[in-house]
Protein backbone atom coordinates (compact mmCIF):
# COMPACT_ATOMS: atom_id res chain seq x y z
CA UNK A 1 0.00 0.00 0.00
CA UNK A 2 2.74 2.43 0.92
CA UNK A 3 6.27 3.41 0.08
CA UNK A 4 8.65 4.10 2.96
CA UNK A 5 10.50 7.41 3.16
CA UNK A 6 13.69 8.27 5.03
CA UNK A 7 13.43 6.83 8.57
CA UNK A 8 12.34 9.15 11.36
CA UNK A 9 14.67 10.12 14.18
CA UNK A 10 11.78 9.65 16.66
CA UNK A 11 10.99 6.08 17.79
CA UNK A 12 7.64 4.83 16.53
CA UNK A 13 7.20 7.57 13.91
CA UNK A 14 7.09 6.44 10.28
CA UNK A 15 6.96 8.41 7.05
CA UNK A 16 5.93 7.16 3.63
CA UNK A 17 3.98 7.85 0.46
CA UNK A 18 0.82 6.34 -1.00
CA UNK A 19 1.31 5.07 -4.57
CA UNK A 20 -0.98 6.81 -7.07
CA UNK A 21 -2.31 4.83 -10.02
CA UNK A 22 -3.37 7.24 -12.75
CA UNK A 23 -4.53 7.23 -16.34
CA UNK A 24 -6.51 9.54 -18.62
CA UNK A 25 -9.67 8.98 -16.54
CA UNK A 26 -8.20 10.03 -13.21
CA UNK A 27 -6.38 8.27 -10.39
CA UNK A 28 -6.74 5.75 -7.57
CA UNK A 29 -5.00 5.70 -4.18
CA UNK A 30 -5.23 3.02 -1.50
CA UNK A 31 -4.84 5.08 1.67
CA UNK A 32 -4.85 2.33 4.29
CA UNK A 33 -4.98 -1.44 4.56
CA UNK A 34 -4.91 -3.31 7.83
CA UNK A 35 -2.30 -6.07 7.72
CA UNK A 36 -0.96 -8.63 10.14
CA UNK A 37 1.44 -7.44 12.87
CA UNK A 38 5.01 -8.50 12.17
CA UNK A 39 4.54 -8.40 8.41
CA UNK A 40 7.13 -5.66 8.07
CA UNK A 41 4.71 -3.43 6.16
CA UNK A 42 4.36 0.22 7.02
CA UNK A 43 0.61 -0.22 7.48
CA UNK A 44 0.85 -3.11 9.95
CA UNK A 45 -0.24 -2.41 13.52
CA UNK A 46 -1.21 -4.28 16.65
CA UNK A 47 -4.86 -5.40 16.91
CA UNK A 48 -5.25 -3.18 20.01
CA UNK A 49 -4.39 -0.11 17.92
CA UNK A 50 -7.00 -0.29 15.17
CA UNK A 51 -8.34 2.92 13.70
CA UNK A 52 -11.88 3.78 14.76
CA UNK A 53 -12.40 7.19 13.16
CA UNK A 54 -11.37 9.03 9.99
CA UNK A 55 -11.43 12.82 9.59
CA UNK A 56 -10.73 15.30 6.81
CA UNK A 57 -9.22 18.64 7.79
CA UNK A 58 -9.07 21.59 5.40
CA UNK A 59 -6.84 24.58 6.09
CA UNK A 60 -6.18 27.85 4.27
CA UNK A 61 -2.60 28.82 3.53
CA UNK A 62 -0.97 30.14 6.68
CA UNK A 63 -3.11 28.17 9.15
CA UNK A 64 -1.17 26.46 11.93
CA UNK A 65 -2.73 23.68 13.99
CA UNK A 66 -0.90 22.50 17.10
CA UNK A 67 0.96 21.56 18.98
CA UNK A 68 -1.35 18.75 20.11
CA UNK A 69 -0.55 15.76 22.29
CA UNK A 70 -2.40 12.50 22.95
CA UNK A 71 -1.54 9.84 25.51
CA UNK A 72 -4.04 7.25 24.25
CA UNK A 73 -4.25 7.82 20.51
CA UNK A 74 -2.18 6.97 17.46
CA UNK A 75 -2.60 9.22 14.39
CA UNK A 76 -2.11 8.41 10.71
CA UNK A 77 -2.01 11.48 8.45
CA UNK A 78 -2.20 11.51 4.65
CA UNK A 79 -1.91 14.73 2.64
CA UNK A 80 -4.74 14.69 0.10
CA UNK A 81 -3.84 18.03 -1.50
CA UNK A 82 -1.55 20.96 -0.80
CA UNK A 83 1.66 21.13 1.22
CA UNK A 84 2.17 20.92 4.98
CA UNK A 85 5.15 21.75 7.17
CA UNK A 86 4.82 19.08 9.88
CA UNK A 87 6.45 19.35 13.30
CA UNK A 88 6.78 16.42 15.73
CA UNK A 89 7.96 16.71 19.34
CA UNK A 90 8.68 13.57 21.36
CA UNK A 91 7.41 14.35 24.87
CA UNK A 92 7.98 10.83 26.21
CA UNK A 93 11.61 11.34 27.32
CA UNK A 94 10.54 14.40 29.35
CA UNK A 95 7.71 12.56 31.07
CA UNK A 96 10.02 9.68 32.03
CA UNK A 97 12.81 12.02 33.16
CA UNK A 98 15.22 10.59 30.56
CA UNK A 99 15.87 14.00 28.93
CA UNK A 100 15.57 17.70 29.64
CA UNK A 101 14.88 18.70 26.04
CA UNK A 102 12.52 16.88 23.67
CA UNK A 103 13.60 15.47 20.30
CA UNK A 104 12.09 17.54 17.47
CA UNK A 105 11.64 16.56 13.82
CA UNK A 106 10.18 18.61 10.97
CA UNK A 107 9.36 17.67 7.39
CA UNK A 108 7.43 19.06 4.47
CA UNK A 109 4.71 16.70 3.30
CA UNK A 110 3.15 16.86 -0.16
CA UNK A 111 0.17 15.09 -1.76
CA UNK A 112 0.19 11.32 -1.08
CA UNK A 113 2.80 11.63 1.72
CA UNK A 114 1.85 10.11 5.06
CA UNK A 115 3.12 10.01 8.63
CA UNK A 116 2.27 7.62 11.47
CA UNK A 117 2.41 9.35 14.88
CA UNK A 118 2.40 7.30 18.11
CA UNK A 119 0.91 8.46 21.38
CA UNK A 120 3.26 10.67 23.41
CA UNK A 121 4.54 12.44 20.30
CA UNK A 122 3.12 15.95 19.98
CA UNK A 123 2.25 17.09 16.48
CA UNK A 124 1.29 20.16 14.52
CA UNK A 125 1.36 21.46 10.99
CA UNK A 126 1.48 24.70 9.05
CA UNK A 127 -0.42 24.84 5.76
CA UNK A 128 2.07 26.19 3.21
CA UNK A 129 -0.78 26.39 0.70
CA UNK A 130 -4.47 25.40 0.79
CA UNK A 131 -4.36 21.99 2.42
CA UNK A 132 -6.55 18.90 2.76
CA UNK A 133 -5.33 16.44 5.38
CA UNK A 134 -6.95 13.06 5.96
CA UNK A 135 -6.27 11.56 9.36
CA UNK A 136 -7.22 8.29 11.00
CA UNK A 137 -7.15 7.84 14.79
CA UNK A 138 -7.28 4.86 17.14
CA UNK A 139 -9.66 6.43 19.68
CA UNK A 140 -12.92 8.30 19.42
CA UNK A 141 -12.85 11.91 20.58
CA UNK A 142 -11.85 12.10 24.25
CA UNK A 143 -11.66 15.60 25.70
CA UNK A 144 -9.45 14.44 28.58
CA UNK A 145 -6.81 13.38 26.05
CA UNK A 146 -6.85 16.61 24.01
CA UNK A 147 -3.64 18.17 25.32
CA UNK A 148 -1.45 20.86 23.85
CA UNK A 149 1.39 23.31 24.36
CA UNK A 150 2.50 26.54 22.72
CA UNK A 151 3.40 26.19 19.06
CA UNK A 152 6.08 28.90 19.44
CA UNK A 153 7.56 27.74 22.76
CA UNK A 154 11.22 28.92 22.58
CA UNK A 155 12.29 26.01 24.77
CA UNK A 156 11.20 23.66 21.97
CA UNK A 157 12.45 25.84 19.12
CA UNK A 158 10.52 24.57 16.12
CA UNK A 159 11.78 26.41 13.00
CA UNK A 160 8.36 27.28 11.57
CA UNK A 161 8.71 28.90 8.12
CA UNK A 162 7.28 32.31 7.36
CA UNK A 163 4.19 32.23 5.18
CA UNK A 164 3.15 35.10 2.94
CA UNK A 165 0.08 35.72 0.84
CA UNK A 166 -3.50 35.55 2.00
CA UNK A 167 -5.28 32.91 3.99
CA UNK A 168 -8.54 32.21 5.76
CA UNK A 169 -12.01 33.54 5.07
CA UNK A 170 -13.05 37.13 4.80
CA UNK A 171 -9.77 38.19 3.25
CA UNK A 172 -7.66 37.60 6.35
CA UNK A 173 -3.99 37.78 5.52
CA UNK A 174 -0.92 36.26 7.16
CA UNK A 175 0.60 39.40 8.57
CA UNK A 176 4.34 39.59 9.04
CA UNK A 177 4.70 35.90 8.35
CA UNK A 178 2.68 35.03 11.49
CA UNK A 179 0.38 32.01 11.17
CA UNK A 180 -3.37 31.89 11.74
CA UNK A 181 -4.07 29.91 14.92
CA UNK A 182 -7.18 29.05 16.87
CA UNK A 183 -7.93 30.67 20.23
CA UNK A 184 -7.28 27.34 21.89
CA UNK A 185 -3.86 26.90 20.30
CA UNK A 186 -2.93 30.52 20.98
CA UNK A 187 -3.62 30.03 24.70
CA UNK A 188 -1.76 26.74 25.17
CA UNK A 189 0.87 26.74 27.96
CA UNK A 190 4.63 26.19 27.52
CA UNK A 191 5.68 22.55 27.22
CA UNK A 192 7.41 22.58 30.63
CA UNK A 193 4.14 23.57 32.30
CA UNK A 194 2.23 20.78 30.54
CA UNK A 195 4.89 18.21 31.49
CA UNK A 196 4.80 19.30 35.16
CA UNK A 197 1.01 18.93 35.16
CA UNK A 198 1.12 15.47 33.60
CA UNK A 199 3.79 14.28 36.02
CA UNK A 200 1.73 15.53 38.95
CA UNK A 201 -1.43 13.74 37.81
CA UNK A 202 0.35 10.46 37.00
CA UNK A 203 2.18 10.29 40.32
Amino acid sequence: MSLDRQPSTIPGVRFGAVPRHADARGSFRELWRETEPGSGRADAQEPSSRFVQANLSTSAAGVLRGLHLHRRQLDYWVVASGRAFVALVDVRPLLSGAADRPPVETRELRPDDWVLIPDGVAHGFLALEPLELLYLVTNRYDGSDELGFAWDDPAVGIPWPLVGGRGGRGGRGVRGGQPIVSERDASNPPLAELVDRLRATSG
